[in-house]
C-alpha cells in the first residue's frame, strides 16, 4: 500500500495495518457498539481466523485510500451524527498514523443494538 524509500530501506504499509487503526477509533467513537462483517462469508471467515479488523475494508489504487466500516450504533442514538464521527475520527487517525490523505470513508450502518437501562 504505502510505499516509501530511505536511505535505510523501504517501507510498505499493509491495508491490513491500516483496517487495524481504523477499526480502534471507531470503537473509540460514540454511539458506536460495535462492527460487523459485511457479508456472511467474512462473518464465518473472521470468527474462525480472529481477525483483529473485522468489519473494515480497505482499498488503495496507488493513489487513493477508500475505507469502507460497518457498524452497529446505540439505539436511541442519532444515525447521522454518530456516522459523521466515525467518518472523521477514523480519517484524523488514519491520516495521522500513515502522513497520507484518505480518499473516502464510507459509513454502512448495519444495525441497531437495545441496551438494557437496569
Amino acid at each position: 500500500m504505502g510505499e516509501e524509500t530511505t536511505s535505510l530501506g523501504g517501507i510498505h504499509i499493509s491495508p491490513s495495518a491500516v483496517a487495524t487503526i481504523a477499526y480502534h477509533a471507531t470503537l473509540e467513537s460514540y454511539g458506536v457498539v460495535g462492527l460487523a462483517p459485511k457479508n456472511l462469508a467474512e462473518g464465518l471467515a473472521q470468527t474462525i481466523t480472529h481477525e483483529p479488523a473485522r468489519g473494515v475494508s480497505v482499498r488503495y489504487d496507488g493513489e487513493n485510500i477508500d475505507i469502507d466500516i460497518y457498524i452497529i450504533i446505540e439505539y436511541g442514538t442519532r444515525v447521522t451524527t454518530v456516522a459523521d464521527s466515525v467518518a472523521n475520527t477514523v480519517k484524523f487517525h488514519v491520516e495521522k498514523a500513515l502522513g497520507m490523505p484518505v480518499h473516502e470513508v464510507n459509513i454502512h450502518v448495519a444495525g441497531l443494538r437495545v441496551s438494557n437501562s437496569d
